[in-house]
């Protein structure tokens, strides 16, 4: 793994392995022409109409994190000047698990998919992209305030709880996705991964924390407005970097709700266009309600409900001891006393004792191949919890090393075996390991016996915190090298490799100013060879437009492309909002901003 680019950015060189297995090369050089008009295409059209409903100065800003309006950006050069601001970047492939991307986050790392969407779908796409990632979030990461709440939102979010129902429709959207996006797209397979996830979507049941955050994340970050209901601004990537969007949000028929804490009752649908919109006056607003939010989570509250959560994700999960120790694991039963409280967990298959994110030495998953059970709970009788106890005090109570030991919890569990070890941690005792050991509830119910070997038994008054997924996932989590062979490596026809030299010889004059003579050719190449095609067409009318030279082929041009837009209605809103940026010349305005 020690190959793994970093960028000389002290972001992406903290990222535990877990996270680095997700990253991918960006690979610059696959950016066709094609590809390279699409992103400035998009980025004049944002730049054009953004100027006036984003919140912050988009140009600045752009340039803040190494983003022009003419080229795809490249990782390096994003890295030095995030690097600055205290953020890094790094590609991946497409959708990456929900508390992956979270994680990033609260590591201030962006996550930038590294494909860049087709030309077919210049206006929106199902995919994450490159346009998306870097237009849409990396321009406003130089606020501090909301950057700010970019890596808190992260933090929360990494420890959410999923439900086993989350886990499905991730996996359905990013097939949905990669479907849509893939050269060969399928009509039929389309059309049925579209059926079930509807199908996923009506039968999700109660909202997860994940889900709700995951709404909470959508009405901000994604589809944020900022200011005052009748004259709010846009920040949220998701608006910035859809051309289609960010024009109709504005209209009266998008109703304006303040952003407080009933917008977690909003679900989001990713298909359709926003039928409302959540406004907040700061982004100090943003952190207060995630704040009022994060009190209500298992991490926060622990107990017999956060266990109940655990048990329904199906997954890794982490519960905490009052003594501080963690077991991670699937959480499959749990006791529950009189008053309510836990008295007793019990993970199934691989699990993991650690203190403070560490796992404990001895104590990771071959170990404890089977699950892991453990009492909760006070001994009966005692005054302080067991884990406040110091070693005079356990001989006390008759926990002696190498000596036999009798312990009975309020529960009424009781533990009877010869202690073999005792483990403390700052002070506090969380574990205690018996040989000959058996375990029973006071009904008789028998929890362990001496033949199963070594009883380890956590020690903890109370589960104060659960949260998702592994307390050392580093140690944890298998790291699977996810290859970057992944993403289709499309084979281009003949006819398209030379469509694509149309593309870099437009460019390259443009970037010269020189051999513009050779426009017309290029003109009645485009017409004879490639029909389809409007983008290149665009291009050569504002080269001529702006140098105010070759009239007649101006003339042709446009009369091209508006009988095109008359005819290709998918084209039409296309070629006409390009006519409009070409007649309203975005490029001095780059100066002024």
């Amino acid at each position: 793994m020690s190959h793994l680019n970093d960028f000389n950015n002290a972001q992406v060189a903290k990222l535990p392995n877990h996270l680095k297995q997700f990253i991918v090369d960006q690979n610059y050089a696959k950016y066709t022409p094609v590809d390279q008009a699409v992103w400035r295409y998009v980025m004049r059209q944002n730049y054009s109409y953004l100027k006036n409903v984003a919140y912050y100065p988009y140009i600045k800003g752009l340039q803040r994190a190494g983003l022009s309006i003419e080229h795809i950006p490249d990782l390096q050069t994003m890295n030095d000047n995030l690097g600055k601001i205290g953020w890094g970047a790094v590609t991946v492939d497409g959708f990456i698990p929900p508390a992956a991307f979270m994680e990033y986050q609260a590591y201030r790392v962006l996550v930038i998919a590294a494909d860049i969407r087709q030309i077919n779908h210049i206006e929106y796409t199902p995919a994450p992209d490159i346009i998306h990632e870097s237009a849409g979030h990396a321009p406003i990461i130089a606020d501090a305030d909301y950057n700010n709440y970019l890596s808190y939102f992260g933090s929360i979010g990494a420890k959410a709880m999923f439900s086993a129902k989350d886990f499905e429709l991730y996996e359905a959207i990013r097939k949905i996705s990669i479907l849509k996006e893939a050269n060969d797209a399928d009509e039929f397979q389309i059309a049925k991964a579209e059926k079930e996830l509807r199908y996923i979507n009506d039968n999700m049941g109660e909202p997860s924390e994940m889900a709700l955050l995951g709404r909470l994340h959508w009405w901000t970050v994604e589809y944020g407005l900022i200011g005052t209901l009748e004259n709010p601004k846009i920040y949220g990537a998701g608006l910035l970097s859809s051309i289609g969007e960010s024009a109709t949000c504005m209209q009266n028929e998008v109703t304006k709700l303040w952003y407080n804490m009933d917008t977690i009752n909003y679900p989001y649908d990713i298909t359709k266009p926003q039928p409302q919109l959540f406004v907040t006056e700061t982004f100090q607003n943003l952190i207060d309600v995630l704040e009022t939010f994060a009190n209500t989570m298992a991490f926060r509250k622990g107990g017999t409900e956060s266990i109940m959560k655990a048990i329904a994700c199906k997954n890794i999960a982490t519960a905490v001891y009052s003594s501080g120790l963690q077991v991670s694991g699937i959480f499959t039963d749990i006791g529950v006393g009189m008053k309510d409280e836990v008295t007793f967990i019990k993970t199934t298959g691989p699990s993991a004792l650690a203190f403070n994110g560490k796992q404990l030495i001895a104590h990771g998953k071959d170990y404890h191949a089977d699950g892991f059970s453990s009492p909760v709970g006070k001994l009966k009788n005692s005054t302080k919890a067991l884990e406040d106890n110091s070693t005079p005090e356990l001989q006390a109570l008759g926990i002696i090393l190498g000596e036999k030991a009798e312990l009975l919890f309020e529960s009424g569990i009781k533990v009877v075996g010869l202690v073999k070890d005792i483990l403390f941690k700052e002070n506090k005792l969380i574990l205690i390991a018996f040989k000959d050991c058996t375990v029973t509830e006071s009904n008789g119910n028998i929890l362990f016996k001496p033949e199963w070997g070594i009883y380890d038994m956590a020690v903890g008054e109370k589960i104060i915190s659960v949260f998702n997924g592994a307390a050392d996932k580093d140690a944890y989590e298998e790291i699977t090298l996810i290859s970057g062979e992944k993403t289709h490596q499309i084979a281009y026809d003949g006819k398209t490799t030379k469509l694509h030299a149309l593309y870099q010889k437009v460019r390259e004059i443009r970037e010269s100013g020189e051999n513009l003579d050779m426009l017309s050719e290029i003109f009645a190449e485009l017409k004879t060879g490639h029909r389809q095609d409007w983008l290149c067409a665009l291009e050569i009318l504002e080269i001529v437009y702006h140098k105010k030279i070759y009239h007649q082929l101006e003339k042709e041009v446009q009369v091209y492309l508006e009988i095109k837009a008359g005819r290709e209605l998918d084209h039409s809103k296309l070629i006409s909002d390009g006519l409009h940026v070409i007649k309203n010349p975005v490029s001095q305005l780059l100066v002024d901003d």
